[in-house]
């Protein structure tokens, strides 16, 4: 089986495709990098949201504790102490999960590295059927 492939064609042909791989390769890389730092943002903006929340609850329980000591256990204080504990942890349970999406693993573009391996396995086993066809021509 002769074909009209000549061996600068072939060549040719690899280096434009593996060209168009690249380009393709690094549009996948920065589409997925975009969408990590989306997801960055937004833990950031959790993680800020807990702060401002775990503010008012300090305050909060600490004119608790004002209010407590001043009247001996009346109703008011215990009252201003189960708001602010409640602001309390759901400040920190917002910032817990802005802090696991901000995670450095996160940031990794394992589909573009992925995908990566598999061109190259690809490129791999094209030059191998090139090589095989020039032998066995």
């Amino acid at each position: 089986m002769q074909s009209d492939r000549s061996v600068p064609r072939i060549l040719t042909d690899l280096f434009g495709q593996f060209t168009e791989l690249l380009r393709s390769e690094g549009r996948l890389a920065r589409t997925e990098l975009s969408e990590n730092l989306s997801k960055m943002s937004s833990g950031l903006a959790l993680i800020i949201v807990g702060a401002v929340l775990l503010m008012p609850a300090l305050v909060i329980l600490l004119e608790a504790a004002v209010a407590a000591l001043e009247r001996a256990g009346i109703e008011p204080a215990w009252s201003a102490v189960i708001v602010g504990g409640v602001v309390f942890i759901v400040g920190v349970i917002l910032m817990l999960i802005g802090k696991s999406r901000l995670k450095a693993d996160n940031m990794i573009p394992n589909k573009t590295i992925n995908q990566l391996q598999q061109d190259a396995s690809v490129v791999k086993q094209q030059v191998r059927m090139d090589n095989d066809y020039q032998r066995a021509a």
